[in-house]
């Protein structure tokens, strides 16, 4: 019998999966109030726009850098702010969705940090990407490339789970497989930009940082090393 005497019917979310929606909305909220003429005054219409031109990733100012030589911190954060700057708020909330669903999941078997670690990182993997594979001029921005790492760490506990019940672990990959498909189906109907690829980094690297950051990772890794 459990010592509980009103055990809770949903598990609580991991409080670092609720701080980084309450960011995310709480920055949305912000652009869309001042959209409206609610706060900030006249020139909180043009909020959204600034963020856009100050946070939004570039890839024409990433080579400039690259160019130069020079990395100003204004510029820098730019491989980290964009994932929290959304085109609209439907935009946000649906990123929102994907954070409370993946991260709830990753951060209950990789604990809270872990799962922070692999938003941020997957959201620079996907920046770089998005610079490097494609060259393209159009700034980036969103949460979707952070949250694909987040799906790609998800991809990796189950990857792991079925491993150790002897069933086929190409399944673990039936989700990406999904929402790649989906991408591109929506590309060929609607049109669209080719920011796909910087959800594919994005999912690339919470994949492969999964293989340090989930417990007993480095262990493995280790033995690996040892065997070979």
């Amino acid at each position: 019998m459990s010592s509980e005497e009103n055990p809770s019917p949903v598990n609580p979310l991991p409080s670092a999966v609720v701080a980084l929606v309450l960011v995310i909305m709480g920055i949305e909220a912000m652009f869309s109030l001042g959209m409206r003429g609610i706060i900030g005054g006249p020139e909180a219409i043009g909020w959204r726009l600034e963020a856009f031109q100050s946070y939004a990733f570039s890839p024409e100012i990433f080579w400039w850098m690259v160019e130069t030589g020079q990395w100003p911190a204004e510029h820098l954060i730019r491989f980290l702010s964009y994932a929290f700057v959304h085109g609209a708020f439907t935009h946000a909330l649906f990123v929102c969705v994907f954070v409370l669903a993946m991260g709830k999941m990753v951060g209950e078997v990789m604990g809270d940090l872990a799962m922070v670690l692999i938003f941020m990182m997957s959201a620079i993997g996907g920046a770089l990407g998005y610079a490097l594979l494609l060259g393209a001029s159009v700034p980036l921005i969103g949460g979707f490339p952070a949250v694909y790492g987040l799906i790609g760490a998800f991809t990796y506990i189950l990857w792991r789970s079925l491993a150790l019940v002897g069933a086929h672990q190409s399944r673990a990959f039936s989700l990406i497989a999904f929402l790649m498909a989906a991408q591109l189906v929506f590309g060929l109907l609607f049109g669209g930009q080719k920011d796909w690829v910087a959800d594919l980094c994005g999912f690339a690297t919470g994949f492969t940082l999964s293989f340090f950051l989930a417990p007993g990772g480095w262990a493995r890794i280790r033995g690996n090393i040892r065997r070979d």
